[in-house]
C-alpha cells in the first residue's frame, strides 16, 4: 500500500481521451488511433446506412442523426479532449456558449428569412 487511496481512486477514474501524465506520448497517441477507428467506423456505418437497406426507409433519417451525434462525441472526447474533468470546466463552458451562439445565428436568420418571404411576397398571379 505504497499509495494513498486518493491517488488509487483518481488512477481507476479517468475519462476515455483523457492522457495520463507517466505516458503522456503512448496515451495520446493511443487516443487519437482509438478516436480515428471510431470515427471511421461511424462514417462508414452512415455511408452503408445509406447504399445498403439495413434500417426500414423512413428510419434512415433518425439513424443517420444518431450517428452523426456518435461522431460528435467521438471528436470532442478523443480529439478536442473535452471531458468531465473539474480541469476542463472552461472547455466545456466555451463550448456550450459556441453552440448558443450558433444556435441563435441560425435560427434568427430563419426566422428573419420566413417573415421576409411572408411580407414581401406578393399575390400569387393566376393565368
Amino acid at each position: 500500500m505504497s499509495q494513498r487511496p486518493d491517488e488509487e481512486m483518481a488512477r481507476d477514474e479517468t475519462a476515455p481521451g483523457v492522457e495520463s501524465e507517466k505516458d503522456s506520448v503512448v496515451g495520446g497517441i493511443r487516443s487519437y488511433a482509438i478516436g480515428l477507428v471510431a470515427a471511421a467506423i461511424l462514417t462508414a456505418a452512415s455511408f452503408a446506412l445509406i447504399q445498403f437497406d439495413i434500417v426500414w426507409g423512413p428510419a434512415v433519417p433518425a439513424a443517420l442523426v444518431a450517428l452523426a451525434i456518435g461522431q460528435m462525441g467521438v471528436h470532442l472526447v478523443f480529439f478536442l479532449h473535452i471531458t468531465t474533468g473539474p480541469d476542463n470546466s472552461n472547455n466545456v463552458l466555451a463550448l456550450l456558449f459556441g453552440i448558443l451562439i450558433v444556435a441563435l445565428v441560425l435560427l434568427g436568420s430563419i426566422w428573419i428569412m420566413g417573415h421576409l418571404n411572408h411580407n414581401l411576397m406578393g399575390p400569387m398571379a393566376t393565368p
